[in-house]
């Protein structure tokens, strides 16, 4: 067992997209930070962590930080197979990050490589952790026919800054119990990219966002409407047009994730044509 670290981003997608892409709206995340990575490193303000886990050449698992966010890990070649040397391999993972990247944060995985990570740093390093969210992987290949709700979808404008502000600070305090920092910034980006969606029904009453590609597919997150708007089809409509552009842009596939504690928008996004893939967990460590 060999772990391979890589200094450039480009290299390390070379040696990584086939891998990633037998699974790729499990591994989006991943294929969509290469992405970025390769194409906006400006976004980043610390050196990446990159690497592979190889037996005989062979890549088992891929390993990516960009600090200070969470460690991503792939899923492991043959975990349920092979479960007592995938135990190793993530010992292995943790030892080797445990020089570079202290401290961590947390991990978001596949849901037996995220506990099995956890374990190991636990092990290693002596952090409690929390299972902090439950996560769905979702891909959708052609959208569904639903109840129309009144409205249209369009590009946010840079006029709705401080709305879209607003937005994602709530969306963040709903989904995940707090405001990470650099909202402004998140926005900005958003803005110039115009991959902030508006669902306008004669005003504002929902949002959505294109967060990433992949070679053959787009991430949709940041799904928020407002309590005041809510029940009326809007997030669903909006959801649903956004789904629609993005394959009309010639996207194969759309991917997103859902907290399984919400039953709403797991029902919401399978309703408009989403199919569960595989679940995941984030965990953080304390």
């Amino acid at each position: 067992m060999k772990i391979n670290r890589f200094e450039d981003a480009n290299q390390f997608y070379e040696r990584v997209k086939d891998y990633l892409l037998k699974q790729e709206a499990l591994h989006n995340k991943l294929l969509a930070l290469c992405n970025a990575l390769i194409h906006n490193p400006e976004r980043f303000d610390q050196k990446p962590y990159l690497a592979t886990v190889e037996v005989d050449g062979d890549i088992v698992a891929v390993v990516m930080r960009t600090p200070p966010r969470n460690l991503l890990l792939s899923k492991i070649q043959d975990f349920v197979a092979i479960e007592a040397f995938a135990e190793r391999l993530c010992k292995s993972i943790a030892q080797d990050l445990h020089l570079t990247q202290k401290p961590l944060p947390g991990i978001n995985a596949p849901t037996i490589e995220a506990k099995a990570f956890t374990e190991a740093w636990h092990s290693l390093t002596g952090q409690s952790y929390q299972l902090k969210m439950s996560l769905r992987a979702f891909q959708l290949e052609q959208v569904q026919a639903i109840p129309q709700a009144t409205g249209d979808l369009r590009i946010a404008t840079e006029s709705e800054r401080q709305l879209l502000i607003r937005w994602f600070e709530a969306f963040m305090l709903e989904a995940l119990g707090n405001v990470e920092p650099g909202v402004e910034r998140t926005v900005e980006r958003h803005l110039q990219r115009g991959s902030a969606y508006i669902w306008e029904d004669q005003t504002p009453v929902s949002m959505a966002c294109h967060v990433g590609v992949t070679p053959n597919g787009a991430g949709v997150s940041l799904v928020y409407t407002p309590p005041e708007h809510r029940r009326k089809g809007y997030a669903s409509a909006c959801m649903a047009a956004l789904s629609q552009t993005l394959l009309d842009q010639g996207h194969r596939y759309c991917f997103l994730f859902t907290d399984l504690a919400n039953p709403t928008s797991n029902h919401i996004y399978q309703a408009i044509g989403y199919k569960p893939v595989g679940d995941l967990s984030d965990y953080s460590f304390t």
